[in-house]
């Protein structure tokens, strides 16, 4: 299913599509989870997270999701793209890491301490971030649903799954966009 959103993307340029900045996705991210329509229409699995892709600003790849309360992520990254996101109903928690970690070439890494960072977001709550950005979202109502909004640029090439014990840091496995889509 796609829906697409009642927001305006940034102007462009000579016909050319504005690249989209961690800025402008946040806006756009903002934006998005204020439109009540928008984000009542998102079918909830009691089970599940769910999601519908929405259209992005700039070309961005963007998405409404639905998370069902003890859901989340786990570790993970979003490659080489930035990113936004916001919740826009219930409360998420995010850990991440306060460290640039190697794009590539390692498949463990221990940690140094004071790296962890936890940010609690409710409703109307969000952030942007950058490339190789390691963290996880989690939901951990045991009674509400959470949904929230997210756009990344550029359009995810991958994302790479981490496991965690302590501080170690493992990764598991790369899915590529048509893992997801």
């Amino acid at each position: 299913m796609s829906v697409s959103p009642s927001v305006s993307a940034p102007a462009q340029v000579s016909g050319t599509p504005k690249t989209p900045t961690q800025a402008d996705l946040l806006d756009f991210v903002r934006r998005t989870a204020a439109d009540a329509e928008l984000i009542a229409s998102l079918p909830l699995d009691p089970e599940g997270r769910t999601w519908v892709r929405l259209d992005g600003p700039g070309g961005s790849e963007a998405w409404l999701i639905g998370w069902p309360p003890g859901t989340g992520t786990g570790w993970h990254d979003h490659a080489e793209s930035v990113g936004a996101f916001i919740t826009a109903t219930g409360e998420l928690k995010e850990h991440s890491l306060a460290a640039r970690l190697p794009a590539d070439g390692w498949k463990t890494l221990e940690l140094t301490e004071g790296v962890d960072r936890e940010r609690r977001l409710p409703a109307g709550q969000g952030r942007a971030f950058g490339r190789h950005h390691v963290h996880e979202v989690l939901n951990e109502s045991r009674d509400q649903h959470a949904i929230s909004v997210h756009a990344y640029y550029p359009p995810l090439p991958q994302i790479r799954r981490y496991s965690r014990t302590g501080q170690v840091l493992r990764l598991e496995h790369v899915e590529r966009p048509q893992d997801w889509q």
